[in-house]
């Protein structure tokens, strides 16, 4: 499902503009994003949660050339489903 396609729903679900869909969004991934830079959880019950972790430094292979290069050490995030997310979908 594309950004495009979520503002959509959420829009005719929540009876609301594709504009003002589109910036709820938009401040719900700003936001998400903020937090976990500052390096805090972020919790949704029933849906889910999300983390920063790092990533240690390491070697890679490149998949065309077969070459290793160095992998720098990173921060990326975590998402770890909550009950009602993993009924939902295995109900």
């Amino acid at each position: 499902m594309s950004k495009s396609e979520i503002i959509g729903r959420m829009a005719q679900h929540a009876g609301i503009t594709r504009d003002q869909a589109k910036l709820a969004l938009e401040a719900f991934t700003d936001h998400v994003g903020q937090t976990l830079k500052e390096g805090r959880d972020v919790r949704i019950v029933g849906f889910g949660s999300f983390s920063p972790a790092d990533r240690a430094a390491g070697k890679a292979r490149n998949p065309r050339t077969g070459e290793e290069v160095d992998r720098p050490a990173s921060r990326t995030a975590r998402f770890r489903a909550g009950e009602g997310l993993k009924s939902l979908l295995n109900g």
